[in-house]
């Protein structure tokens, strides 16, 4: 039998960059963008159009950023999506390669952030576990800094998109996806743990602070509940749009109260 006809909606890159306009999207702005391509519908080019709609709307004078995490530069110990056998984790430590923020590829954050980050004239930032790339004018000066001590803090480009007044776009994501929100966990009371990973010399062995999307999606639902989110649909996904620094103020107050040094 023949293969089904897809169901659609059938999107283009004009069509995607006009409902960014239609959300509120501005010309000029720096944009953090989380996002799943597959909720979009049938997207006609694939994440190569939704990334050249996200400039469209963008501009020039705009900067786009999304998180390019390599989760897998990582303590093998730790892995649950797959875990390896224990008697592997020597073998796996010794030999990881080390990240390269031009050739390491992303881990679980899609296929948007790959096209971003090997995009031309893409910088990325150089932490190895939770790096961030952009495009624009702003790109260098929200990437730079990214110390190896922290992953998601004030010393992160998290930290650069608040002090810029940067907005997250959700395009079909859910609050657990909300980078921004680590940023309040950096904020409050907080656990710490060994977050090892391959550097030059070898293994290296770095103290950070212990983040954690549990609870998020909660999180999320009572900041949308409280402050005002745009809301809307870009091709079949689900949108939402509000300011960096409203939903890391929001989380560090929610945190403390109901997730206390989780």
């Amino acid at each position: 039998m023949p293969a089904p006809l897809p169901t659609g909606p059938l999107v283009t890159r004009a069509s995607l960059a006009w409902d960014l306009r239609a959300l509120g999207v501005r010309t000029g702005e720096t944009l953090l963008v989380h996002s799943s391509l597959s909720s979009l519908g049938w997207v006609n080019g694939g994440q190569i159009a939704v990334v050249q709609a996200l400039l469209d709307a963008l501009g020039e004078t705009g900067t786009l950023v999304v998180p390019t995490e390599s989760g897998d530069l990582s303590d093998p110990a730790t892995w649950s999506d797959p875990p390896v056998p224990e008697e592997w984790c020597e073998t796996v430590r010794a030999t990881m390669p080390v990240y390269d923020p031009r050739t390491t590829p992303t881990r679980s954050v899609g296929v948007i952030p790959e096209t971003v980050r090997s995009w031309p004239g893409a910088l990325r930032s150089a932490h190895p576990l939770t790096s961030f790339a952009a495009l624009g004018p702003r790109a260098a000066e929200i990437v730079q800094g990214h110390v190896a001590e922290c992953r998601l803090g004030e010393r992160s480009p998290l930290g650069r998109l608040e002090e810029r007044g940067a907005r997250v776009l959700m395009l079909g994501t859910g609050y657990g996806t909300c980078t921004c929100f680590h940023l309040a966990e950096y904020r409050v009371p907080h656990r710490t743990e060994d977050a090892g990973r391959p550097g030059p010399a070898g293994w290296e062995h770095v103290t950070e602070v212990a983040v954690s999307a549990d609870r998020f999606d909660e999180l999320g639902a009572a900041f949308e509940r409280d402050v005002a989110v745009v809301l809307g649909r870009v091709g079949a996904a689900q949108a939402r749009l509000f300011p960096l620094g409203d939903a890391v103020s929001y989380a560090e107050k929610w945190l403390p109260a109901h997730r206390p040094c989780h």
